[in-house]
């Protein structure tokens, strides 16, 4: 497993945590804003959670998180639906869902309503795969 912060304190409470629970499975690497760090297909699967919205270059870390992803590799993405009172914190499904499908990625799920609790925010949920046949590094094949 692969966890990627560009917050190095939640980074040390994971090592902490796997140490104490005696997991060596997990590698930890410190991102950029505009970078993950990953190494050309590496994962089988990324997960990016209550994060898309804090993206200042959503499209330059989709194209990091394509290349990361095997060819078939699963990227999910949960993130919060746009209320009234904070935008900054929010995204709308359908402009991630755009994002992936102009990435290249194939979007197998959708569902706007993830977590939704009276009161509460709503959370939405994509899953998307890189083709299976993938092996270009650009949007346009290149």
């Amino acid at each position: 497993m692969i966890a990627v912060d560009v917050r190095k304190l939640s980074l040390l409470f994971l090592r902490v945590r796997s140490f104490l629970r005696n997991q060596h499975n997990v590698e930890i690497v410190v991102g950029d804003p505009d970078d993950p760090h990953l190494q050309v297909g590496i994962a089988d699967s990324v997960l990016i959670c209550n994060t898309y919205h804090e993206f200042s270059n959503p499209r330059g870390m989709l194209d990091h998180t394509f290349s990361a992803l095997r060819p078939g590799g699963r990227l999910v993405v949960v993130d919060r639906e746009p209320q009234a009172a904070d935008h900054d914190h929010e995204i709308p499904i359908a402009a991630v869902e755009n994002e992936l499908r102009r990435r290249g990625f194939d979007v197998l799920t959708r569902e706007a309503s993830f977590i939704d609790r009276p009161g509460d925010e709503v959370w939405w949920l994509l899953v998307a795969r890189k083709p299976p046949d993938s092996r270009r590094d650009g949007p346009d094949g290149s």
